[in-house]
């Protein structure tokens, strides 16, 4: 971005000294702007942002003085640096009520033209060098939103890396993996609590026929209201898992009772043997499948493996004896 050339204004009442700042600024680089009134020269501040206001003192109607008290009352306007010009440069009581207006400088009439443009010069460069922190400050806030953006897309994408490589794409249920780093976790976890926790294996009974007869896409379907069901059913802390096709595992925390927990998994599977209306390649259907459940209960110690192979064990049983049931393992 291109910066502008700094914009200065003069402000007296008599067009010849207008004429003179106007030939002694006219190499400063900066853009001149005139006003022969107080009221003008108020006006002008609300519309331009001033390097550097060159103001005289003795003016009708409004002197320098109250336009410098004015503009010290804007909030925007405060900080723009005035010079007084001024016929009365030896009066230290007018100079010491010029600086608690607001002044930065005095120039005292008939001007000295190097004295002028010095001052001027140095003013310019301070307003240059502002606008160039603060174009460098911009510059570095831009930055700082981009790279927080990056951060964040970066943190997203990550998460979403992470969730795919431990969620199954289909139901978006913990899959194999987390599963088993879930059951890990709750063994570890066990003999420290005063309740176990019991692992459930579960398969659907009747998934393959709905499959081979309505298509693949409403087996799809399928699985995943099986998935809303089983999670709208579960406590929070519990955990439901797709361990691949139609087989699923649950983690159910805070077992104390045997019964109650039969019960729990009983209603569980009346659940799932409700109907489910799909739509399949005949159109619509209602899906009717069950669910074989094996249990098995850790109280305690005990390893990971042998958890899985006696709810496995258990799992068979149930669909041995007839499918749709819940069998706990001895």
């Amino acid at each position: 971005m291109t910066p502008t050339a700094p914009k200065i204004l003069v402000v007296d009442d008599t067009p010849a000294n207008l004429v003179a700042m106007r030939r002694l600024l006219a190499d400063s680089g900066a853009q001149l702007f005139e006003a022969s009134s107080g009221n003008e020269a108020l006006t002008m501040c609300l519309d331009h942002d001033f390097a550097l206001i060159l103001l005289d003192v003795n003016m009708p109607e409004m002197d320098g003085f109250e336009v410098a008290a004015l503009l010290g009352e804007a909030e925007r306007l405060r900080e723009t640096p005035i010079i007084f010009v001024t016929a009365a440069y030896a009066d230290d009581i007018n100079r010491l009520k010029g600086y608690r207006f607001g002044a930065v400088d005095y120039i005292a009439k008939p001007i000295n033209d190097v004295v002028l443009q010095s001052k001027v010069r140095i003013f310019l460069d301070l307003y240059d060098a502002r606008a160039q922190l603060r174009y460098a400050l911009d510059a570095l806030s831009e930055r700082n939103r981009e790279l927080n953006e990056e951060i964040a897309e970066r943190k997203r994408i990550e998460a979403q890396i992470l969730h795919q490589a431990t969620h199954d794409m289909l139901t978006g249920l913990p899959n194999r993996a987390l599963f088993h780093d879930r059951l890990h976790t709750a063994m570890q976890r066990a003999p420290r609590q005063s309740t176990g926790f019991a692992l459930a294996l579960l398969d659907i009974d009747g998934f393959k026929g709905v499959n081979d007869t309505h298509g693949h896409p409403a087996g799809d379907a399928l699985l995943c209201a099986i998935a809303t069901r089983l999670r709208d059913e579960l406590r929070a802390d519990d955990t439901v898992a797709r361990l691949g096709g139609d087989e699923f595992a649950l983690i159910l925390e805070n077992v104390s009772d045997v019964d109650l927990l039969m019960e729990r998994c009983r209603a569980l599977g009346a659940r799932l043997a409700e109907p489910y209306p799909l739509h399949g390649r005949q159109g619509a259907f209602d899906a009717r499948v069950s669910a074989s459940i094996g249990i098995a209960v850790c109280g305690g110690a005990g390893i990971d493996e042998e958890l899985i192979q006696a709810a496995d064990r258990a799992l068979y049983a149930a669909k041995d004896g007839g499918k749709n049931q819940c069998v706990l393992a001895d």
